[in-house]
């Protein structure tokens, strides 16, 4: 069986050392494709694939049309809003994610993007300490519990807000519940987004929202820029010029935002929450062990499609 690693932006070499040795000792074969620049590239290396590894890599119905061998998708890393999951499910194709593996590399991006906020983003003014300043977390999922665990260090008061997490667990990492995104938002100086793109959640904060933060308020968004509405953000930071925007995700606006906000806002130039060595190499070997394990003995515990 042929194993697939296409990825526009490549795991490091270490990684897919780890990846190969995998997939080849299990007596599967590893082919690559890195650095593609057009999706027909993707089309004729995927035409005969079993198993799939991506990473931010679309999987559109284009692609699984034209793979009829193709079983299982893995997509090294949390969020899977890249590939088209009912297409998936009608082409008989599972779908995984590798949850986890990332986490920690998310969690203190945030954490340097959040101090750089609170310092003025180094402009040479007096600003603030994290402190005793309060952080409300937007999901509580893995990312969100390791960025309670690193706020623990820097003595802030931690509240998290997640309807599918019970309060018992978010209580016993040291974190307050909340039942209301309305006090999420109106009890938090801070507030870290890391909720998926989903119908629900699409353009969901925006000018309602964030016009209840405190004096001060600073936004920060590892997720998805899906969730952000951004004309609605605008219109805040135009009324409120004490908020601050800081994301891992460029808007479709950012040009506009950096001229109208200087000073309060700021995008990295791409993604780069997961973009650590040790994130790097841990989602690749484990996006391998998930298709050998699935492939092997049927496993399919970390499946997001039905």
């Amino acid at each position: 069986m042929k194993v697939l690693v296409a990825t526009e932006k490549p795991f490091a070499a270490v990684a897919v050392d780890g990846i190969r040795e995998v997939i080849e000792g299990a007596g599967y074969t590893l082919d690559l494709l890195e650095k593609y620049t057009d999706k027909a590239q993707l089309l004729a290396a995927v035409a005969d694939a079993d198993a799939l590894i991506i990473r931010s890599d679309k999987v559109t119905p284009e692609v699984l049309d034209v793979a009829p061998n193709l079983k299982i998708v893995v997509r090294a890393g949390a969020g899977y809003d890249n590939v088209d999951l009912a297409s998936a499910t009608a082409h008989g194709v599972v779908v995984q994610n590798t949850p986890g593996q990332n986490s920690n590399a998310v969690a203190e991006l945030v954490f340097g993007m959040a101090v750089m906020a609170a310092r003025n983003m180094y402009d040479g003014t007096s600003g603030s300490e994290l402190k005793n300043k309060t952080l409300g977390i937007h999901a509580f999922g893995q990312v969100g519990r390791n960025v309670a665990r690193i706020a623990g260090g820097f003595g802030m008061k931690v509240s998290a807000l997640d309807p599918y997490c019970p309060d018992e667990v978010i209580t016993a990492a040291g974190v307050s519940p909340v039942h209301s995104v309305e006090d999420l938002y109106r009890n938090n100086r801070y507030v870290s987004l890391h909720i998926p793109a989903t119908d629900e959640t699409r353009r969901s904060v925006g000018y309602d929202l964030v016009s209840l933060m405190p004096k001060g308020g600073v936004l920060i968004n590892t997720a998805r820029k899906e969730v952000i509405d951004e004309e609605g953000l605008m219109k805040v930071m135009d009324e409120r010029p004490d908020i601050k925007y800081v994301a891992d995700i460029r808007p479709d606006v950012a040009d506009e935002m950096l001229q109208k906000f200087p000073g309060r806002v700021f995008f990295t130039p791409k993604k780069m929450g997961a973009q650590t060595s040790e994130a790097n190499i841990n989602a690749g070997i484990a996006a391998a062990r998930q298709i050998v394990a699935f492939l092997r003995d049927g496993e399919n515990r970390f499946q997001v499609n039905k």
